[in-house]
């Protein structure tokens, strides 16, 4: 299983918005927050894939399959509670919209991929194809 890079930020990035996803108090790298943490596990019965998107719903995630990639979208919704006057001295872990995606190799069987969402962990189960499925003999008349 193989993870599709896409992020939504431009490629080209000039240096002065490299300068500026640093933290200027430490110099390391921040999190840009548009892509979440992902493990991919697999064993005989099939993968899974988890992503870290801590404080969301279930139903704030789409998911599909599309010709053997597997895509999750979060699109990011305004906030309501959110006061025109905030100002924030240090944000790190407001997560913007994504669309994060997975090919999915051939011995998977797409028709009985599920996904569960538990404490801040989404789960994505993708069973393989039953061995005995894989291969037929054909017999010659």
């Amino acid at each position: 299983m193989t993870i599709i890079k896409w992020q939504n930020r431009p490629a080209m990035s000039s240096v002065l918005d490299r300068m500026f996803e640093r933290d200027f108090n430490t110099g390391f790298e921040r999190n840009c927050g548009c892509i979440p943490a992902t493990n991919i596990l697999e064993n005989e019965q099939g993968f899974e894939i988890q992503l870290a998107l801590p404080g969301m719903q279930k139903n704030d995630f789409k998911m599909e399959v599309e010709d053997n990639v597997l895509s999750v979208v979060y699109e990011k919704k305004e906030e309501e509670n959110e006061k025109q006057d905030t100002q924030y001295l240090k944000r790190e872990f407001e997560l913007e919209g994504f669309t994060r995606s997975f090919s999915i190799p051939k011995t998977a069987d797409i028709d009985k991929i599920s996904a569960r969402y538990d404490n801040g962990i989404l789960y994505i189960s993708v069973p393989k194809i039953d061995k005995a499925r894989l291969s037929k003999q054909i017999k010659i008349s």
